[in-house]
């Protein structure tokens, strides 16, 4: 059987929070802190201590600054992570959850990544956070993590740029494309180490699955909140079988996958030029719809054409007709109601000897089944170093094997 991880995050999910679930789990504190020992970081001490929330037993780290601390940009604490002597496999995890919030800290600042300095994310204390965890979950080594939808809460929160709302814009950026809430929550209960964490290391979202529960740790966050336990659930235990549906009917040869409704435009056009085509797409693909494609066709009498389709949802369709009847010479569009079934996906980085590119990761049945180079993050590395594209779209997908399966 699977050995599986689930993350239940009801009150959220910060970094202390999940070092301290993972100790209650059953990591070994001590070992814990000889393998840290391994950054070279001074001016701390950590504890982890038995606390009680609402009446349930839970595990509170906590790190204790006792020396000044630098701030550190992103090289930097790359620097530390790959010069340390900890596992190659929490090397990997410990870089990729650093990855997740550079750029997503780069992308609301509007700096270069490589120029990102962390300030309250780069202490010392969600260095330890980060870099423990990668070293925790090495040693368990589950097979697969799975985590609850992620609530954020609101309000506002104190950083070094001033008072930012609940959720802080790097939370949000970091948890793009994946399940969210805000929950009744008058605070911050995920923070950007929490989201990158749960990025990185959860494969599916959803709830409790078919399990056979072997440990249980909690982990308690710093605040009090009114009506629920600040704590943070772990559940370890090994995956079952579940073959069947809540009818009991048979449903493991079904395909898989997420469906949506969509609605496919179509036109035949026979005396259009090939760059008001173009132009026509680009309007269609600034208008955000799913997708927009061209294809050659014969017409009556073998006159040459193209035929303009475009791929949308039902309440984009009337901004994609005014699209195709004010740029085109169409007077007419057919109109289809079709379902797209579609992969989960999302973006993840490959880290290469020369530099990082992103990837675009394809689940199906929980399993990666796809990995595609993206093109503009390929193209940076391409001009950056001199490589041709090609090598790097083949670097890309090699690499980021090789870090699953050390990630495995």
């Amino acid at each position: 059987m699977e050995k599986v991880l689930y993350i239940d995050c009801f009150s959220g999910i910060s970094g202390d929070m999940m070092l301290g679930a993972l100790v209650d789990l059953g990591v070994d504190f001590n070992f814990l802190k000889e393998e840290l020992k391994k950054i070279k970081i001074a001016g701390f001490e950590m504890e982890c201590t038995k606390v009680k929330k609402s009446g349930i037993s839970a595990s509170k780290f906590e790190v204790k600054v006792t020396g000044s601390q630098p701030h550190r940009s992103y090289s930097d604490i790359k620097a530390l992570i790959t010069d340390s002597t900890i596992s190659q496999r929490s090397k990997e995890t410990a870089l990729a959850i650093f990855e997740s919030i550079a750029l997503a800290e780069a992308t609301v600042h509007g700096v270069d990544r490589d120029n990102v300095h962390f300030h309250e994310v780069g202490a010392v204390d969600s260095i330890i956070d980060i870099v423990g965890t990668s070293i925790a979950i090495t040693k368990l080594a589950p097979d697969k993590i799975i985590s609850a939808d992620i609530p954020l809460g609101t309000g506002f929160v104190q950083t070094m740029h001033g008072m930012l709302p609940v959720p802080a814009p790097a939370t949000l950026e970091i948890l793009k494309n994946l399940p969210v809430y805000a929950g009744d929550f008058d605070f911050e209960v995920t923070t950007p180490t929490g989201a990158a964490i749960i990025k990185t290391l959860a494969s599916g979202f959803g709830g409790i699955p078919p399990m056979k529960i072997n440990c249980i740790g909690f982990g308690s966050g710093s605040i009090e909140a009114k009506g629920k336990p600040n704590l943070l659930r772990i559940l370890l235990g090994e995956l079952l079988e579940d073959k069947k549906n809540k009818e009991g009917a048979d449903v493991s040869g079904e395909y898989e996958t997420e469906s949506e409704d969509m609605v496919l435009l179509s036109a035949n056009i026979d005396d259009i030029s090939p760059e008001i085509t173009g132009f026509i797409l680009e309007k269609l693909f600034e208008a955000k719809v799913a997708d927009a494609w061209t294809e050659p066709v014969f017409m009556k009498k073998n006159r040459q054409a193209v035929k303009i389709n475009i791929l949308c949802r039902p309440h984009e369709e009337k901004t994609a007709l005014d699209i195709l009847f004010k740029e085109s010479s169409t007077l007419g569009v057919r109109s289809q109601h079709v379902k797209r079934y579609q992969l989960d996906r999302e973006i993840r980085m490959a880290i290469l000897p020369y530099g990082d590119a992103e990837v675009k990761i394809g689940y199906y049945k929980g399993e990666i089944s796809s990995v595609s180079p993206e093109y503009e993050s390929c193209r940076k590395l391409a001009q950056k170093t001199g490589k041709p594209l090609k090598e790097i779209y083949q670097d890309a997908v090699i690499y980021f094997k090789k870090q699953i399966l050390v990630k495995k």
